[in-house]
């Protein structure tokens, strides 16, 4: 290593580090406000409640998020990464084919919702709340609608509905109600409700007498 790269290293450290903390400040403030949006509601949850539980003062939590609409989009967008919504829609649609393409419909969804349900609820609990969060919300869905869209754009083709019926089929589907009663009430599991997911977006978009009979059709013509 040379003199520059030491004095390099040297001037970077400090500012790594206090990007370290902050990163670390920033993550302890959003799951200390997930915490307690989900336990007590996102309306009732104060920006003095979020401080006490992450440990930092209240001035810290309006200096790094300076509201508490912008922890909820902090928590949202850290669901989306650890669910790898948007890699997992780009891998989804470089399947060859429309049934592989529906299954994997079924399985970003479920695989957005099972990642943390409780954000789920948290949103839509958010609805009711002012303009700003409800603009944020909004937005937030209309995002995620445009993916669900794009993935079933993605098969029209092979579809036996127009598009937009198809397209919303899916969002129905998709409402968090589906899954609260079928996974959180009866138990299904997430594995269960994405092969009934896959079964009834085969059957109702490509006409699949099963749910299975396109999946089967290769196999059959192998043997």
């Amino acid at each position: 290593m040379t003199s520059i790269d030491l004095v390099d290293a040297q001037v970077k450290k400090p500012s790594s580090y206090r990007q370290e903390q902050a990163e670390a400040t920033r993550l302890r403030i959003a799951l200390a406000a997930q915490t307690l949006f989900a336990r007590d509601g996102y309306a009732v949850t104060s920006i003095d409640a979020i401080a006490r539980e992450a440990g930092v003062g209240t001035r810290t939590v309006y200096a790094v998020y300076g509201a508490k609409r912008e922890i909820l989009n902090a928590i949202c967008e850290r669901w989306l990464e650890r669910a790898r919504a948007r890699e997992l829609a780009k891998e989804i649609l470089e399947e060859p084919d429309a049934t592989a393409r529906v299954a994997g419909a079924a399985r970003w969804l479920t695989t957005l919702y099972a990642t943390d349900f409780d954000v789920v609820r948290i949103l839509d609990a958010a609805m009711d709340e002012d303009a700003e969060t409800q603009s944020l919300l909004r937005s937030k869905l209309r995002g995620r609608n445009r993916v669900m869209d794009g993935l079933i754009a993605s098969v029209e083709s092979s579809l036996v509905l127009p598009l937009a019926d198809a397209q919303a089929i899916y969002r129905a589907l998709a409402a968090s109600g589906v899954y609260n009663e079928l996974v959180v009430t009866e138990q299904w599991g997430p594995e269960r409700f994405q092969e009934w997911l896959r079964r009834t977006l085969s059957t109702q978009l490509l006409g699949a007498a099963d749910g299975d009979q396109q999946r089967a059709r290769p196999e059959a013509r192998k043997r």
